[in-house]
């Protein structure tokens, strides 16, 4: 028997794609609240353009990246790039510990759902370096990271075979490599390095505590 959609499971998976997406500009006037009146307009930028930016880039490559059948579980093949097969029947193969985008919910409500991740996570390294990247760097760094960094990791802990992630075993039973308890390796873990890493490259803030403007 084909698998069937659920109308609720679909319904909150959506709602909860939504909640996550309002995070994304709601991240940009919280950041701006911590900047200078000059550079408030452009850090909130830097959080509106994410959306679009890495969104586009999911759909292109990211998604196959992170969710793809694995190749030795680093990394996902390009069997759905551009969204090739994201259709809206459910998984049929999925079972725990092995669940690719769900036995109850269209690929595609799950491959926007995990979208929303892969554009929220970059956003939040931008208070790292805020009022101290060009425009033109951020949106090159905003690529680069996204995919050399997001989508492997991303593919490592929840990806369908990821050397990080859940494994069936024997007896049933759900091996755990590593516990990403509500994103906290793929998306808390992985920002808060790359933040870390772009505050000591960058510097203080000139004239942040002097020039109020």
């Amino acid at each position: 028997m084909p698998p069937e959609i659920n109308s609720g499971d679909t319904a909150w998976m959506l709602a909860a794609a939504a909640l996550v997406m309002f995070m994304t500009p709601g991240l940009g006037f919280f950041y701006a609240g911590f900047t200078r009146s000059k550079n408030v307009l452009g850090t909130i930028m830097q959080s509106f353009i994410v959306v679009g930016l890495v969104g586009v880039l999911w759909v292109l490559i990211g998604y196959t990246l992170a969710f793809g059948p694995t190749e030795g579980g680093i990394i996902g093949n390009l069997s759905f790039i551009g969204f090739k097969d994201v259709g809206i029947i459910p998984d049929d193969k999925a079972v725990v510990g092995n669940v690719t985008w769900g036995p109850t919910i269209p690929h595609e409500a799950f491959a926007i759902f995990q979208a929303m991740f892969a554009i929220i996570t970059p956003a939040l390294i931008t208070g790292a370096f805020a009022e101290r990247a060009k425009f033109s760097t951020f949106l090159v760094f905003m690529l680069v990271w996204s995919t050399i960094v997001y989508d492997p990791v991303a593919h490592w802990v929840w990806g369908s075979g990821g050397w990080l992630g859940l494994v069936p075993e024997a007896n049933g039973d759900v091996g755990i490599k590593a516990l990403d308890f509500a994103g906290g390796t793929v998306v808390h873990i992985n920002a808060g390095v790359a933040a870390l890493v772009a505050a000591v490259l960058y510097g203080k803030r000139h004239g942040c505590g002097r020039d109020p403007t």
